[in-house]
């Protein structure tokens, strides 16, 4: 796959007013939280965090993909980034009830 093992790709929609969008439920704040984590961790030589403009998922979102596995999330909280982070990017294992 290249230098990193995954890419975490967090989608910083913004739509306008009114409009469903990633961005209306701090999209941006939960992707500097998964950055940070994963940098404390000393894990950001092997996985990557990025911004993403728009998946074409706004009805499920907010959403982040993870690559290689192609694995799609929706999340609420900074719990459910630590438990996307801890059990799929550390342990190998999906999150069956944050994924769409």
């Amino acid at each position: 796959m290249g230098h990193y093992d995954k890419h975490v790709f967090f989608c910083l929609n913004q739509r306008e007013a009114g409009e469903d969008c990633c961005n209306n439920f701090d999209a941006t704040a939960m992707r500097l939280h998964a950055k940070e984590r994963i940098k404390s961790l000393n894990l950001d030589e092997k996985i990557r965090i990025n911004s993403a403009g728009c998946l074409g998922r706004c009805g499920e979102g907010p959403v982040l993909v993870v690559y290689p596995q192609e694995t799609w999330y929706t999340y609420v909280d900074r719990e459910d980034i630590d438990e996307i982070i801890d059990s799929h990017l550390i342990g190998n294992r999906v999150v069956s009830r944050l994924k769409i």
